[in-house]
């Protein structure tokens, strides 16, 4: 029969002191009589409908074993709960299934760790001091002059190993349950664009290796200088070695181009960051996904233009708050 919540007992109840029946109180709520009789033995013995409190299984770990595996746990935010359960020291063994619950009493869960660049305490010191000096600059005064650029490689397929499969206990390697990767991805394609808060440019395929000539001839030249033909323009670039040559740097000189100093490890300072992480979910979600090179970079440049100018000038208008982000991380990985 189904058990009463709290609120049917307190009907029961009622229905007992306005004179019904049990029989009758059964029927109408539609359980049985013994339960209704066990109802009001209860109230009859405690005063109240509600159920005595069960015992139920004695906790297998004490206090200080709790302390013990949080303590592990904050220590080493890495260590498996398995492990934890192999090596408590002197004490009674237990499930991982047990670690996992007591850390999940303390708040502690099980989350996909966030991937970010090996930072060392210079690569921290350089974040924080560029995020000091550039503080107080604004969108309309700074930002909005900025050219954000960079280079990505896009892959024909994709195994991020997040992936499940529904399959029985011998099925691990039965055709339909193997996740079959190419190699190297099944190859991809590089490709340079550069973002302002009013426009962006042409996304331009980059063809083998990236040098400082072919970065000059092919991507600088052509693409880069039209969009610095307004006065006051400032160009971003990261501290890759073909941006940084000297042959890179001595074009930027003899076209007057300012650029802006970028501290080495922060991808999450550059706004088009973001725009590669959509322009890579827009190409996946075509009706038809690219299946060879050269589809892949058809459907890239075409994506990349579909993207709206305000989801642009979102990313820009957020780097004020990269800036104290990185400020209020010391120079460490910010949630950008």
């Amino acid at each position: 029969m189904p058990r009463l919540n709290q609120t049917q007992r307190e009907n029961a109840l009622g229905r007992f002191q306005a004179g019904q029946s049990q029989s009758e109180a059964a029927r109408r709520m539609n359980v049985s009589q013994s339960t209704i009789s066990r109802l009001w033995a209860r109230f009859q013995n405690t005063g109240s409908t509600t159920d005595a409190r069960r015992t139920g299984r004695p906790r297998i770990t004490t206090p200080a074993m709790d302390r013990y595996i949080r303590q592990s746990h904050l220590r080493n935010r890495f260590l498996s709960a398995s492990t934890t359960s192999r090596t408590l020291p002197g004490m009674r063994r237990i499930s991982g299934q047990t670690v996992r619950n007591r850390l999940h009493d303390a708040g502690l869960t099980a989350r996909m760790p966030y991937r970010g660049p090996v930072l060392t305490p210079r690569h921290r010191q350089a974040r924080l001091q560029w995020a000091q000096t550039h503080r107080h600059w604004t969108l309309r005064n700074n930002w909005q002059h900025v050219i954000f650029s960079d280079e990505s490689r896009f892959m024909l397929s994709r195994h991020d190993r997040r992936r499940i499969v529904y399959r029985r206990v011998n099925e691990r390697y039965h055709p339909n349950c193997v996740d079959e990767a190419p190699p190297h991805g099944g190859g991809g394609v590089m490709v340079w664009g550069a973002i302002s808060h009013t426009r962006r440019s042409a996304l331009v395929r980059v063809e083998g290796t990236l040098n400082a000539r072919r970065y000059v001839d092919n991507i600088l030249e052509p693409h880069l200088l039209p969009l610095l033909a307004d006065p006051g323009g400032v160009f971003q670039q990261d501290n890759a070695r073909p941006h940084t040559a000297r042959l890179t740097m001595d074009f930027l000189d003899l076209h007057n181009v300012n650029t802006l100093p970028w501290p080495s490890m922060s991808p999450d300072l550059n706004p088009i960051e973001h725009l590669w992480d959509e322009l890579d979910r827009r190409v996946r979600a075509r009706a038809r996904t690219p299946t060879t090179q050269k589809e892949l970079f058809e459907a890239l440049p075409e994506e990349w233009n579909n993207i709206p100018l305000q989801r642009v000038q979102a990313l820009t208008i957020s780097m004020p708050r990269r800036c104290q982000a990185v400020n209020a991380s010391r120079g460490g990985h910010t949630r950008y």
